[in-house]
């Protein structure tokens, strides 16, 4: 994917082929409640900014339901073969902190529509 960064507004900039796939990668699991909010800020800083350096990644919401006990991620991939590669190991990183339950879903982006949407620049 085409990138170039301006180091006058010191921001990255993507140019996406309208037609190109990108791929989601939706992971859920099983998370305690006391695990999430503020306490998850402080013991998964370190993870959050590595994950910046994986193969592929694009961006990543992180996601929460205290009351359902629910968290995961929401992740954007230039392939779907580095979601598959970083979903494998991310599996094994999250079991290690007290996951179960864990769940990988993988979908195709509509880029045209998703561009109309905000979702895309």
């Amino acid at each position: 994917m085409p990138a170039f960064f301006t180091a006058q507004y010191n921001t990255l900039f993507y140019f996406f082929d309208p037609f190109s796939i990108m791929i989601l990668l939706q992971i859920n699991f099983h998370l305690p409640a006391e695990m999430m909010g503020e306490a998850l800020v402080q013991s998964a800083r370190a993870l959050a900014e590595s994950i910046n350096h994986e193969p592929g990644f694009i961006s990543k919401f992180w996601i929460e339901n205290q009351q359902t006990e629910e968290s995961g991620g929401i992740y954007l991939f230039q392939d779907e073969a580095t979601a598959q590669q970083y979903a494998q190991m991310h599996v094994e990183r999250v079991k290690a902190m007290g996951a179960t339950e864990i769940e990988c879903k993988y979908f195709n982006v509509n880029m045209p529509l998703s561009k109309i949407n905000h979702a895309v620049p």
